[in-house]
């Protein structure tokens, strides 16, 4: 049994024995639940004995009151109780009591529940005591054996084979229609370690379902050498997401764009004779051919398609390649077909998509990517097949340069609602989660930290609302899923701008009321009822009469993200060493060439530097004769970056950007009578990742010229040139331990050259938040922390906004050692500071809620039972808060309940705030790890006369968490 089973435990008491049973003694992971029922007397050692397979540790919690208790109770006998997660270790936080109900429900259905399994096998941990009083017999003690009971017939989607099926309504999984929420999680940007927690929080979150693409380039660098180890475990990374009962939507491209260096595609492929990506060109398709089979055999032997068992629901050939079939004319044409055809011949048993592929061959679905998709998408291109957007996007990725971008959660969940209300049964969000791109993975300009803006953040942190929101909606088109998916649709136009999607049959009525005014609010009469419809917002009704969500209307809590200094890393400031790499001269590099190589070429795409170097013979009639004037040095390059040096000294940088990869480096030299030696150290940063004829980009310098001798312009372009890939200390590892031994290290002086390297060592923050390292003061370049790499960082390029597109950089906490870490910067530019570099940890420990008094209570309010919509809460529209995992709230910074404006860390009370407020919140919430605030006017009536008595009121409140004993890290 895995541990987020939803299956119920019963526990028989036995007359003959005064041991205790302990709860603490229950273990239980992070997002799992279990429910138990208590049965009165009874001979255990004759029941058949289904066994826990898994400790479980936690608290023992009455859900129909909402309280944890130490022990059970007079009122135990026949109630259904839950084992909540306690103190748990490897991530995450939150727990919420209705995702048991289904389990619960079927226990209190049981009169006579059947126990099955071998009664030999007495679960160890759990053969300990409980203290059950007033069973029967009043304080008597009791021994217990705890037992599984089948609480329900639903199977693990991922334990058997299934078979996968679609009509135009829906994909049909095991013969059931099914609602898919699906997020992009791509194993490559995470560590394992962090793989079990990110995945929990999608299913927290309310998703089903797990997309990824296959990165070929990371797993085939070289032709017929593979790595699947670590992070590139794909197959492990797939098993996890089936322990967690979820289903996978597997895109196997091989082109995935992705924002990935070369769009995943590996480079060798630009070396085969003939080869055109992405075309109906032989060599490609045999290469294509030989790797998708190579992944489906590993896929399929693993078991981890639907057929065999496994989780994947759903294949992806190809990506997106209306973008540039027009491009390829016939050939393009040609390819997608047999692309199609070579899908089809795998038969693993799983519908295969194309997303951005109007013209996708049948039976493969061609499907939508963008953020709207219930307006843009045509639809599908044959009436049997089904509507699915396999890219939402969640925000925008970012390139070095661009200023902070975001997507509102509102936007998304209006999207969303949308689409599913015009037959839409599968999303994707991309990204769920973006994580970093560590190394060299990615694409040209894209920066290290890749979308940060999804629902959970680059650290894997819960980023609110918009993860809250969007579990929220999943919940309410869940309680709408049998007439969504089996009802009749039709539309009814309830105003300009305004109209209602309903989807009815038979005993079930869901509806989706959407007002696509950008300005103005408005109420409507729907079915008898008014509903009140801020604007641009869709409110979804599963019995056609509530409204249980709004797109506009959050009722989860919004947070926002702190980097703090680490104290334990930076008990001592980190001592810095320095390295300044050697640069080349013409007579001493190896590889000649009459003109500049390509620079892709000449690396092969193992490393992002090379030095370019030329010399030139001067005589005194060639130099300027007044002090005042210089030559300039003027390099055309076709991409990314350049470092300039003459007769040893550096004369400057210069860069293009993503839209516009090519520049030009024009920069004053000093010259001198007799021999001058031009370097260059060309550096391409990443990749293009997209676009047709990508064998054919190119990049590194294109001419060179001198201006202003007084001999006129000299073209050295044609002068000879000597060339090295990589530097010397990419050569010999310094950024390994061993590595660093084979060059001298000097102490930091105040002149800090371009092209150097430096050194440290740290110890880890204490305690299990993120780490990441801030880059004050620095330039470009790369890092390394214990040999690995994380990434490229980038200062100097500033946005619009005068600040740099990244500061901090990840660390993974399974990158560190328990103390000196050895941290290695490679810097490209001169006048850095390393000694202002900071160890941070990072927090979402400022936590904040914004409702509005008009807006529906959670939407745990309400459960869909035995096909029948009911009422389980209070109805109270409240605004809540939690803490992440073992934090309490230690202070509340903001609270108004009035007309308060601005957003988390930014709240600004209006003109009519309640002056109680503050003291409401605190008496409700200081102290604890989560809390309730009723939006009610009653509660925030400090007697006193109201000057915005007819306002709509709204509850805006910031408060800090922190750990009770305030442990410094």
């Amino acid at each position: 049994m895995k541990s987020n089973d939803r299956s119920g435990l019963i526990l028989k008491g036995d007359n003959d024995t005064n041991d205790s049973f302990h709860p603490s003694r229950l273990v239980l992971k992070e997002g799992s639940c279990l429910n138990f029922k208590i049965l009165e007397g009874g001979d255990v050692a004759s029941s058949n004995l289904g066994i826990v397979s898994r400790q479980f540790e936690g608290s023992i919690s009455d859900p129909s009151v909402g309280m944890q208790r130490d022990h059970l109770k007079r009122d135990v006998l026949g109630k259904i109780y839950h084992v909540r997660p306690a103190d748990i270790k490897d991530g995450g936080s939150g727990y919420d009591a209705h995702e048991c109900r289904e389990s619960r429900d079927n226990l209190e259905a049981m009169e006579n529940p059947k126990i099955t399994g071998n009664s030999s096998r007495v679960f160890d941990v759990l053969s300990g005591l409980v203290s059950i009083s007033g069973v029967g017999l009043d304080q008597q003690k009791r021994r217990v054996s705890v037992s599984i009971a089948e609480a329900s017939k639903k199977k693990n989607v991922a334990s058997a084979p299934q078979s996968v099926t679609y009509d135009g309504r829906s994909l049909i999984v095991n013969g059931r229609r099914e609602l898919i929420f699906s997020g992009a999680i791509h194993y490559p940007r995470s560590t394992p370690n962090q793989w079990p927690d990110l995945i929990s929080k999608a299913k927290r979150g309310g998703l089903n379902t797990i997309e990824t693409y296959v990165f070929w380039n990371i797993h085939e660098p070289v032709e017929g050498q593979f790595n699947f180890e670590g992070q590139y475990d794909l197959v492990k990374f797939i098993r996890l997401i089936k322990e967690h009962d979820m289903h996978v939507i597997i895109r196997l491209g091989p082109f995935i764009q992705a924002e990935w260096n070369n769009g995943g595609l590996p480079y060798w492929l630009r070396e085969i004779p003939g080869i055109i990506f992405r075309s109906d060109n032989a060599p490609f398709k045999a290469q294509m051919q030989k790797w998708i089979t190579k992944i489906i055999d590993m896929l399929r032997s693993s078991k981890l398609f639907a057929r065999e068992g496994g989780p994947i629901i759903l294949a992806q050939i190809e990506n997106e390649y209306n973008t540039i079939q027009l491009a390829y004319k016939e050939l393009g044409n040609s390819y997608i077909q047999w692309a199609a055809n070579l899908a089809i011949s795998f038969d693993v048993g799983v519908p295969w998509v194309m997303c951005k592929q109007y013209d996708a061959p049948d039976p493969v679905i061609n499907t939508c990517n963008g953020r709207h998709c219930g307006d843009t998408f045509p639809g599908p291109n044959r009436p049997y097949k089904p509507s699915l957007w396999t890219e939402n996007w969640t925000a925008q990725f970012r390139v070095f340069g661009d200023p902070p971008s975001q997507r509102a959660a509102e936007d998304i969940a209006f999207a969303v609602s949308r689409f599913f209300s015009k037959n839409g049964t599968l999303t994707n969000y991309y990204m769920y989660h973006g994580g970093t791109n560590f190394g060299r993975t990615a694409a040209h300009f894209v920066t290290t930290r890749y979308y940060d803006e999804a629902p959970l953040d680059e650290y894997g942190l819960q980023r609110e609302p918009k993860w809250g929101h969007l579990k929220d909606m999943h919940r309410a088109l869940n309680l709408c899923k049998k007439p969504l998916l089996n009802g009749v649709s039709r539309v009814e136009k309830l105003g300009i701008d305004v109209e209602a999607r309903i989807f009815e049959g038979p005993g079930m009525c869901a509806a989706f009321l959407a007002n696509n005014a950008s300005i103005l609010p408005i109420t409507v009469k729907f079915m008898g009822n008014d509903i009140y419809l801020p604007a641009k917002s869709i409110s979804i009704l599963p019995d056609c009469k509530t409204v249980v969500f709004n797109s506009q209307s959050i009722a989860s809590q919004h947070n926002s993200r702190n980097f703090e200094r680490s104290l334990t890393s930076h008990k001592k400031e980190l001592s810095w060493e320095t390295y300044k790499e050697v640069q080349p001269t013409f007579d001493k590099l190896q590889l000649k060439s009459r003109i500049p190589l390509e620079l892709f070429s000449l690396n092969k795409d193992t490393t992002d530097y090379a030095w370019y170097s030329t010399s030139v013979e001067l005589g005194l009639r060639d130099l300027p004769f007044k002090k005042n004037i210089k030559p300039v040095l003027v390099v055309a390059s076709l991409g990314h970056a350049l470092v300039g040096f003459v007769n040893g000294k550096y004369v400057g940088t210069a860069h293009g950007n993503h839209v516009e990869k090519s520049f030009v480096f024009e920069k004053p030299i000093e010259l001198r009578a007799g021999v001058n030696h031009i370097t260059l150290l060309a550096m391409t940063v990443g990749f293009p990742d997209s676009g047709a004829y990508m064998e054919k980009r190119f990049a590194g310098p294109r001419s060179v010229e001198i201006l202003g001798l007084n001999t006129g312009t000299l073209d050295i372009t044609s002068n000879e040139w000597g060339h090295q890939a990589g530097l010397d200390g990419e050569k010999v590892r310094i950024y390994t331990q061993g590595g660093s031994h084979r060059v001298d290290w000097n102490k930091l002086k105040k002149n800090r050259p371009a092209i150097s390297w430096y050194k440290a060592y740290f110890d880890p923050p204490k305690g299990t938040e993120p780490v990441a390292v801030r880059m004050n003061n620095m330039g470009k370049g790369m890092i390394w922390v214990n040999g690995k790499s994380i990434g490229r960082h980038w200062m100097s390029f500033l946005s619009p906004l005068g600040q740099p597109t990244q500061s901090e950089y990840h660390i993974p906490r399974s990158y560190m050692k328990p103390s000196d870490n050895f941290l290695v910067i490679l810097e490209e530019e001169e006048g850095v500071r390393p000694e202002d570099i900071e160890i941070v940890t990072v927090n979402r420990d400022t936590i904040c809620s914004y409702v509005q008094e008009n807006a529906p209570p959670p939407v745990n309010n309400w459960e869909v039972k035995a096909n029948k919509f009911r009422f389980v809460g209070d109805g109270k529209t409240v605004s809540q808060l939690k803490c992440p995992k073992k934090k309490k709230i230690v202070a509340v910074e903001f609270a108004s309940f009035g007309n308060p404006i601005g957003s988390c860390s930014s709240f600004i009370p209006g003109n009519c705030s309640s002056s109680i407020s503050k003291k409401v919140v605190e008496k409700r919430c200081l102290g604890k790890g989560s809390c309730q605030i009723p939006v009610d006017r009653a509660i925030f009536d400090d007697k006193k006369p109201d000057p915005c008595h007819n306002t709509l009121k709204t509850l805006a409140v910031q408060v800090k968490c922190a750990t009770s004993k305030n442990k410094k890290h």
